[in-house]
């Protein structure tokens, strides 16, 4: 059985996290923290809920000003963060979230230090809200920096629709402030902060799918840096199959391309899989392939919902290319699964070129 997120704040967890501040402050009651921490309402908290539990724990042993407090967690967290700690570590930002919105200034330095093999992407965004100039200048000048993670944060933490945070309403309608960031780090060659800025780019085009396209046509071709940006930023609109930006990649649109000696189950049971194989003929008046296929999914009131799944991106030389593909449907918290009558949609290119129904069994 998997470990859940918030399992990760464990004993030995706040046990090294209480000693190290022990380390910077005598006075810290060790044993005191460890009963407020797991008090009777531990075990219902979730995630966030826990994480906001631990930051307001160490306020309330911690009795000074926020300038000592801060000045205590930066050498606690130079002693103890690293990388097995990235998620845990997300309380020294929170932290300054809950206590540090009226210290900018400070509250801003203590988060360049506390973003480094861990993440301010959450805390940032409440700086954004209630400091929008002052600190989408701080953003700026962090990518600039030498520092990969001030780098990322500028990006991910200016994300319109980031997960598990509190949306960028103002940026969802107009995200021009965010693409000047993200066009400061258009041609930076770090994956970390490179995944970050297609990601954005990825949430803007959900919204303003246009602006992205139109930055793609100017990035694509450029250099490898942005060519990767630009292929993970397309992703949705690839999905979606969105003309231009399968123009963009290459993928010409041809609406006559046939597939032969299609095969596949008639029947599947929920917890096994459904496997299917075909042939592509005449393919070398593509030469680039996009091959995907999509599942309309059957809903509880006799509705489909449909999702589509990658197989295969490349240039193809041969005349005929072979697919065998399996797709499982083993039970995942993700999905429900409901019996009945399915249909598998295969894609080329953008184009639905055979679809074929199925029946979903218990």
């Amino acid at each position: 059985m998997s470990k859940l997120l918030k399992d990760l704040y464990s004993i030995e967890y706040i046990n090294s996290l209480a000693l190290n501040i022990s380390k910077f402050y005598p006075n810290f009651d060790i044993q005191s923290f460890i009963n407020n921490i797991f008090n009777s309402s531990w075990n219902k908290l979730e995630l966030k809920q826990r994480i906001d539990h631990i930051s307001c724990t160490i306020n309330i042993n911690l009795p000074l000003s926020y300038t000592k407090q801060l000045e205590i967690l930066i050498q606690t967290y130079k002693e103890f963060s690293n990388k097995n700690h990235y998620l845990q570590n997300i309380i020294f930002a929170n932290f300054v979230k809950l206590y540090g919105l009226d210290n900018f200034d400070i509250s801003i330095k203590a988060l360049e230090i506390f973003t480094i093999n861990s993440t301010a992407e959450f805390t940032i965004r409440e700086f954004i809200l209630k400091y929008e100039d002052k600190t989408l200048a701080q953003m700026r000048l962090w990518t600039q920096s030498n520092n990969e993670h001030l780098r990322r944060l500028a990006s991910e933490g200016s994300r319109p629709r980031l997960p598990w945070a509190k949306s960028l309403t103002k940026y969802k309608k107009d995200p021009s402030k965010v693409i000047q960031i993200l066009t400061l780090l258009q041609d930076d060659n770090c994956l970390y902060v490179k995944k970050s800025v297609a990601n954005n780019l990825n949430d803007i085009s959900k919204d303003h799918p246009q602006i992205v396209i139109d930055i793609a046509k100017k990035w694509y071709g450029q250099n490898e840096h942005k060519n990767w940006i630009i292929k993970h930023a397309l992703r949705t609109l690839l999905k979606e199959a969105n003309q231009e930006v399968l123009n963009i990649f290459g993928y010409k649109i041809k609406k006559d391309i046939k597939i032969e000696n299609f095969t596949m189950n008639n029947s599947v049971k929920i917890g096994d899989y459904l496997n299917f194989s075909f042939d592509i003929k005449d393919i070398n008046i593509l030469k680039k392939l996009r091959i995907e296929y999509s599942i309309d999914f059957l809903r509880q009131n006799n509705s489909s919902n449909n999702k589509v799944f990658f197989i295969t991106q490349k240039n193809i030389n041969n005349k005929i290319y072979h697919v065998n593909k399996k797709h499982s449907f083993k039970i995942i918290t993700t999905r429900k699964y409901y019996t009945g009558l399915h249909r598998l949609n295969i894609i080329i290119n953008g184009i639905i070129v055979h679809k074929k129904e199925f029946n979903l069994i218990g």
